[in-house]
């Protein structure tokens, strides 16, 4: 008769371990995604440069403006503006670098035009 009293085990604990774990894991990705790109030869030498908006501007319209608009606004690629508050500057590196994206090629600008461009970006 006392079994048939017995409450129900709580599932409290399994669920707290299995958030526990999969924040643990989702950190541990993140930061070896931040470890290996901030690890990359050419990534470390961009960020150490100090880039020039008005040079990455000409750089801008010379390379990307066909596709993101002369103002950057967005035409076949997306628009640009505030685009240094959704993605970081490894992350913008990766996105122009990588031609993961089509139509948006892969292109690797010398490290100096490279940061140039990210402060340019880094301003809209």
């Amino acid at each position: 008769m006392d079994s048939q009293l017995a409450k129900p085990k709580s599932r409290f604990p399994s669920v707290v371990v299995g958030v526990i774990v999969l924040v643990s894991l989702v950190i541990s990705l993140w930061a070896g995604y931040y470890y290996y790109e901030t690890s990359n030869p050419y990534i470390k030498e961009v960020l150490a440069l100090k880039g020039d908006a008005n040079r990455g501007y000409q750089i801008f319209q010379i390379n990307c403006a066909a596709c993101h608009g002369k103002e950057a606004d967005g035409v076949v690629g997306p628009s640009l503006h505030y685009v240094s508050k959704r993605k970081s500057y490894i992350d913008l590196i990766d996105q122009v670098t990588s031609g993961k994206t089509p139509p948006m090629p892969k292109f690797q600008p010398d490290g100096q035009t490279m940061a140039d461009l990210l402060e340019y970006l880094h301003n809209l």
